[in-house]
């Protein structure tokens, strides 16, 4: 099992993840970073836990996307070609999703 530092709001934890993920946890936090720092921007800083929370929302709306996208091409209003990029797109962004929620509780965790 490898073991990786990621900094999230100018936070860093130590994160276990199996190894040869680490590259992928890391671009995860990485991105889970960026949208908590756009909140940040939006709002100000709060306290970690509304943050997180508000974070959490934030990507539980990109999967609700992923969702509507993939209820279109499941009726059939989009082309196969589209329908391939999309199925693909929603596999990789429910993998990332389901790898940032994991990565957000070990964080929530450690606090």
């Amino acid at each position: 099992m490898a073991h990786i530092t990621v900094t999230v709001n100018a936070r860093k934890y130590e994160i276990a993840c199996d190894d040869g993920q680490e590259a992928h946890l890391t671009r995860l936090s990485q991105y889970v970073d960026k949208r908590i720092q756009e909140l940040v921007a939006a709002v100000g800083q709060i306290d970690e836990s509304r943050l997180l929370l508000m974070t959490n929302l934030l990507l539980a709306d990109e999967l609700s996307d992923a969702y509507a996208e993939m209820e279109k091409v499941s009726s059939g209003r989009v082309s196969q070609a589209k329908e391939a990029q999309l199925d693909a797109e929603l596999n990789n962004a429910m993998g990332d999703l389901a790898e940032r929620i994991e990565s957000i509780a070990e964080q929530v965790e450690a606090l």
